[in-house]
C-alpha cells in the first residue's frame, strides 16, 4: 500500500459479514472477474459497487510518475466513494490482481438500499467519506465534520471541538458539490447538518455538544454508588472526581 491510512483500516475499509453481504447481493449479481480485468475505469460516471468475495482487487490512481496502487481489497470488503453515490467520474482504477468473483451492484440499486436498510446506510456513508478525504491527503483527527460556513450548527459544534482541543476534519458542503450531493442521497435534511464522524465509528446527524462528548469520551463517567467528596464541573477536556 503506498499511501498511508491516518484513519483506522477496518473504518476506511470495513469488512461486511455474512448478512450485509448478502443484503446488498439481493441487490445485485454475482460474476466472475478475470487477472487483469478492470472493473470501473477513471472518470467513468454512474459505475456500480463492487463486493469483493474471492481474489483482489487494488484501487490504481494515476500519477504524472504512472500508476499509483491505492489500496488492494480482499474478500467480503466493497469498493466506491462518495461519487459512486452522486453518479460522478470516479478518480480510481479497479483492477482484478487475480481470478476472482465479485458482487456487482448498479447505482440505481445501490440507492435503494440505502434508503431503506440503516446499518448499510451508516457502513457505506462513513467509508466513503472517509475515503474522500485519505484520497485528497487531508490531515485528519478523530472527527470529520460536514457542514456548512453559514450554518450556526457547524459553527457551534466547530466551536466544541477547538474548545475542547479535539483535531477534526471539516468538510465545507458550501464548496464540495460530491459532499452535498451524497448527503443529498442519504437523505440527510437541512434540520440534520452538521453531520459528524465521530472516531470513523459513529455516524451522528447535528448532534449536540452532549453526545459529541460522550462518543469522544470527554467525560468520565460518574459511579452514583460511590461518595466523592468533591466533583470539579467545567473542566475543558473531562470531569474530574476525587
Amino acid at each position: 500500500m503506498v499511501i498511508v491510512l491516518r484513519h483506522p483500516e477496518e473504518q476506511v475499509f470495513p469488512k461486511l459479514d455474512d448478512r450485509q453481504v448478502a443484503r446488498l447481493e439481493a441487490r445485485g449479481r454475482r460474476r466472475r472477474v478475470e487477472r487483469g480485468e478492470v472493473l470501473r475505469e477513471t472518470g467513468v460516471q454512474d459505475a456500480p459497487l463492487f463486493v469483493i468475495t474471492a481474489g483482489h482487487v487494488e484501487l490504481v490512481r494515476a500519477s504524472s510518475e504512472g500508476e499509483q496502487v491505492v489500496f488492494v481489497l480482499g474478500p467480503r470488503q466493497f469498493t466506491g466513494e462518495m461519487t459512486t453515490l452522486s453518479g460522478r467520474g470516479g478518480l480510481i482504477r479497479l483492477r482484478a490482481t487475480e481470478a476472482g468473483e465479485v458482487i456487482e451492484v448498479p447505482r440505481r440499486d445501490l440507492m435503494a438500499l440505502v434508503q431503506t436498510d440503516g446499518e448499510l446506510s451508516d457502513i457505506l456513508m462513513r467509508a466513503f467519506i472517509l475515503r474522500r478525504i485519505e484520497l485528497f491527503e487531508q490531515h485528519l483527527g478523530d472527527v470529520v465534520v460536514l457542514g456548512s460556513q453559514h450554518s450556526a450548527e457547524t459553527l457551534r459544534v466547530r466551536d466544541f471541538l477547538t474548545r475542547n482541543r479535539q483535531p477534526h476534519a471539516y468538510m465545507d458542503l458550501d464548496d464540495d458539490a460530491a459532499a452535498q450531493e451524497m448527503l443529498d442521497r442519504f437523505h440527510v435534511g437541512v434540520d440534520e447538518v452538521p453531520v459528524v464522524i465521530c472516531r470513523g465509528q459513529s455516524v451522528l446527524r447535528n448532534p449536540t455538544n452532549e453526545r459529541i462528548a460522550g462518543c469522544l469520551g470527554l467525560n468520565a463517567p460518574l459511579d452514583e454508588a460511590t461518595v466523592h467528596d468533591l466533583v470539579i464541573v467545567g473542566a475543558p477536556r473531562k470531569v474530574w472526581t476525587c
